[in-house]
Order: structure tokens, then sequence, then C-alpha cells
């Protein structure tokens, strides 16, 4: 424990005095998505910042001209595919592209750690889109996604200073369970101050805070969807950390949003069958 304290400590104090700024997302990946969180995106600036993206517009394409999406004739063009899928489905795509580039690491270790973190954020971000239909009321599914898959980016930045610091120093070894005990104190308050120092909608920064409080503010009204779908992921065994034992229906936020068996069913059907959430 009190290695873990220490490490903690140094770790923190490391961050804020050296004012770590890591390139957590790149800065056409970022614009596309700060337009896309908007309530009225701009559809022309969607479609140039992503026709600038070859691999982003070569994915929204082939999605676009998918089974489940496409019409009666392929569509060629960025404006036509947007048209076609919609924001929501658009944000989806981005984002899902975005997690790609930024959980990843030289480091093989790191690596695997992030895979494992790729996994629970995706996996909280669709549960969370989904658990939005639970509500009375229409919210932006695209806002639910966000809000879930940056829960835990503190997390990911904690990972990228350890990765950056093991560049310098090859011979730094930091035992997995220092470096997990380390993201669980830590992640909250630097994912918090991570996402404000990015712009990114104060929704979801204070979401990447607010997960883990004992008790959740009712007034936010996506808070309680990412902590359902965190510990949905929790009790799958999608991510770092696999609890069975959890009673889903009986939690607070279960209750909360009058979640019915049915509904969590189709939640945890989903996330069964998304490819990459557990291998």
């Amino acid at each position: 424990m009190t290695n873990e304290r220490t490490f903690v400590k140094v770790l923190k104090k490391y961050i804020e005095a050296e004012g770590v700024s890591l390139p957590i997302f790149d800065p056409v990946s970022l614009r596309i998505h700060q337009e896309l969180v908007k309530k009225e995106p701009d559809l022309r600036t969607v479609e140039k910042l992503i026709s600038g993206d070859q691999a982003l517009s070569s994915n929204l394409l082939k999605v676009a001209n998918s089974s489940m999406f496409q019409g009666l004739v392929a569509t060629t063009s960025i404006r036509s595919a947007l048209v076609r899928l919609g924001m929501a489905e658009v944000a989806r795509i981005v984002l899902a592209n975005i997690s790609k580039k930024i959980f990843s690491s030289r480091d093989k270790h790191i690596h695997t750690i992030m895979k494992k973190l790729w996994q629970h954020s995706m996996g909280c971000a669709f549960a969370t889109g989904m658990l939005s239909n639970c509500l009375d009321f229409g919210i932006f599914q695209h806002e639910a996604f966000s809000a879930g898959l940056f829960h835990d980016i503190g997390k990911l930045m904690i990972l990228k200073v350890i990765a950056e610091k093991k560049q310098v120093n090859a011979a730094l070894v930091v035992p997995d369970e220092l470096l997990i005990g380390a993201m669980d104190l830590l992640h909250a308050e630097q994912g918090y101050l991570l996402l404000r120092q990015i712009q990114m909608p104060e929704t979801v920064a204070v979401i990447a805070r607010d997960h883990h409080l004992p008790d959740f503010d009712s007034n936010n009204y996506i808070l309680p969807l990412v902590r359902m779908a965190n510990q949905i992921c929790h009790q799958m065994g999608i991510g770092l950390k696999h609890d069975p034992s959890i009673d889903l229906l009986a939690t607070d936020e279960a209750i909360h949003i009058r979640l019915s068996q049915s509904e969590l069913d189709k939640v945890q059907n989903f996330l069964t069958t998304t490819s990459g959430l557990f291998s």
C-alpha cells in the first residue's frame, strides 16, 4: 500500500509539474468530434474534415454501402454517405476510428492493457447509447456514446505517461498491481482535467470525473447510463475487470433508469456478438 501511495504521488506530481499534454487525439479527429457533439453540427464542416482523412472516408463509405444501410445505388461521395447514415451513426463511426488510433502503444505490455481498456471503453460506449432508449425523453445517442467512450480516458492518459517514461528509461518496470491501482485512484480527476483541456463538452468531462462517486447526480441524465454501462461491462468481463456477481437489475442505476430485463438482455446480447470486445 505504501509503494502504491508513493507511486501515485510521484505520478501525479509528474503530470502536474511537467504540464503533460499527450497527443491523445490528433487535431483532425478532435475537430470532427467537437463538431459532431454540437446540437446542430455543420454538415459542410463535417464533410470537409472527413474528406481530409483517407482511412476515415473509406470506412464511412464502406458502412454506407453495407447491407444495413445500402440504397438502390452505391454512394461514392462523403456528402451522400453523411445523409444516408445520419449524424448519430457517423458520430459512432468517427469515434470508433479515433479510439483505434489512440488506444495503442509501442510498448507491448502497455499495448495489451490498452487493448483491454479499448474493449471496455467501446463496450461502455455501445451500451450507453443503447441504454439511452430507456429514458422517457429523447437524447442524442452520439452524446451518450461519446460519454461512454471517454469516461475512462484518464486511464489512457496514465498509460501513455508510463509508456513515455519507459521509452526514456528502458529499465523501468511497473508491476501490473501498482499500475492498475494508480489508474483506479487517478483516472477520474485526470480524465476530467484532460477533457476540459481539449474542450470536450462539460457533460462528458463531468461524467469522467463523477462516474465512480458513491451517489450520482440524477439531474445529469447521461451519468446513470454510463454508470450502468460500466457495471454491465464489469459483470460481463469486458475490459480489465470481471465481477460476475454483480446483480445488475438491483443496482441504483438500473432502478433509476427503470431498466427492464428485456432491455438488459438486448444490451448484453449486442455486446456478446460485437466483434473484438472479448478477444
